[in-house]
């Protein structure tokens, strides 16, 4: 048995180590970083070692700005993308003759580039002088004035944005929950039916039972992924993400890791890195408290 122990630790060996060297020891360099106070990266020194780096970020206007247009966005296109995919799923695993098409079709914007994607969300909702985009055309039959997307108001970028996310997220939603459906055994169907139980009753007691593995490890890795989102908001609104008042935690960390008129400030993105970091872990430990008592293994 110890042999055989050693063994296992020796086939470990090379993802302990990748996982050390890339994940673990950048986290805890982050950490240092973020109590270090005026680092130079040049001269790798610190004036002192304090909470000033937290203080100067949660007082950051900017950064206030980017949690609230990010726990705005994970509040709004986590359920209801994960949701829409649940009801897709369920509408292809009606029609098994042509799953696999509409598996394919429904796939297609997830292995599109996002920049491109989100090029063609430009198009459809900016509004220019010579264009009122596509969305303000249909907008018109119905007798509602041009609203401006991309340049307008607040609650209009955020609907954008959030559809945006929506669509870029669905697609793998979809193609995970649709084999969850169709792995899940036809007898207890088949028993349900026979006792006469309603549709209704047997997909609230023998399918999302069934498929609840599934469905959590898609709300985990939907709240993550909408935490990190940086890139759709890019493609949107272009660079200067603080101008347009729709940047995002992540986006906050690298404009001041980069920035260009100070040289960059690696102690306060460290700094808020690692309340990304809290946020996110506290929001999986809460989802996995919850997990215990409606998901079924």
């Amino acid at each position: 048995m110890e042999n055989k122990s050693w063994k296992g630790w020796l086939y470990l060996l090379p993802a302990i180590l990748f996982l050390g060297v890339f994940m673990v020891y950048p986290l805890i360099d982050v950490f240092v970083y973020s109590f270090e106070e005026g680092y130079d990266f040049v001269s790798q020194t610190a004036d002192g070692i304090g909470l000033y780096n937290y203080e100067y970020v949660l007082r950051d206007p900017y950064f206030m700005q980017a949690v609230q247009n990010t726990f705005i966005l994970v509040a709004i296109t986590v359920p209801a993308s994960t949701l829409l995919a649940l009801l897709i799923s369920l509408g292809l695993s009606s029609i098994p003759r042509l799953r696999e098409l509409f598996q394919t079709v429904y796939f297609l914007p997830y292995v599109t580039n996002t920049l491109a994607v989100g090029l063609v969300f430009m198009i459809l909702f900016d509004k220019t002088d010579s264009a009122p985009g596509l969305i303000n055309v249909i907008l018109g039959l119905f007798r509602v004035e041009p609203i401006d997307f991309i340049d307008g108001p607040y609650w209009a970028k955020m609907l954008v944005l959030c559809l945006y996310t929506v669509w870029v997220v669905l697609p793998f939603k979809i193609l995970v929950l649709t084999s969850a459906l169709a792995s899940v055994d036809e007898t207890y169907y088949k028993a349900a039916r026979v006792d006469g139980t309603s549709s209704w009753r047997i997909f609230r007691k023998v399918t999302l039972p069934m498929i609840s593995p599934t469905m959590f490890y898609l709300i985990i890795t939907g709240f993550i992924g909408a935490f990190k989102a940086y890139s759709d908001a890019v493609a949107l609104f272009g660079e200067d993400l603080n101008l347009a008042e729709m940047n995002t935690i992540v986006g906050y960390v690298y404009e001041v890791l980069y920035d260009e008129a100070g040289g960059g400030y690696p102690s306060f993105a460290s700094a808020a890195a690692i309340i990304l970091f809290v946020i996110v872990l506290t929001i999986t430990c809460i989802n996995l408290l919850v997990s215990r008592k409606h998901v079924h293994y």
